[in-house]
């Protein structure tokens, strides 16, 4: 019965992507685990791939050139908020999973969120572009432990932004990041 279920709740989460996307992802086995400290070179070529990815799409100024540093990284560890997602045993993609209050989201301007209960945040996620739906892979993770997810991205990231609502997430309005740059705001209300 359960995995009657899981089968038809993850055949619904494919029919948001497109038949390709869908293709993609039932195409090779990947897997999710907790990030360890040996994970940080590949996961510190994951974020170059995808900050060059992001400028080459109109989106330079998202994250700067060594961000997130090593010492980000290795903090994401220590609290078991950071994940990698491997296929073939290589590690193709990173995202921070963390549950509770984001001081960053505690207040937001010209929207508001969806509700005031509890929730966790997708941060930081990127991959080696070597696999399509990372973000839908991330997601349908987290709402194994979390009904209500939120997530933020520069305006400039068209590519993000049309992902996150291809998964189902409403914009709520603009928060600014803990160095004060605005960052447009969404989030995910499991039904």
């Amino acid at each position: 019965m359960a995995n009657t279920l899981e089968s038809r709740m993850m055949q619904v989460a494919d029919e948001k992507l497109s038949k390709e996307q869908a293709q993609s992802l039932r195409a090779g086995a990947v897997s999710i685990r907790k990030a360890c400290p040996g994970d940080i070179p590949r996961m510190q070529e994951i974020f170059a791939i995808a900050r060059d990815y992001m400028a080459r799409s109109g989106n330079p100024n998202q994250w700067g050139p060594d961000y997130p540093g090593e010492e980000l990284l290795r903090s994401d560890i220590e609290s078991a908020d950071s994940y990698v997602i491997e296929q073939g045993g290589k590690v193709i993609a990173t995202f921070v999973l963390r549950g509770g209050e984001d001081p960053t989201y505690k207040v937001i301007y010209d929207g508001k969120w969806l509700d005031k209960g509890p929730y966790a945040t997708i941060h930081r996620i990127a991959s080696d572009l070597s696999r399509k739906g990372i973000l839908h892979l991330a997601v349908r993770f987290a709402l194994r432990s979390y009904s209500s997810l939120r997530i933020d991205t520069h305006r400039d990231n068209t590519v993000m932004r049309s992902a996150v609502l291809r998964e189902g997430f409403r914009y709520c309005g603009i928060i600014r990041c803990w160095n004060g740059t605005e960052r447009l705001a969404y989030q995910y209300i499991k039904p």
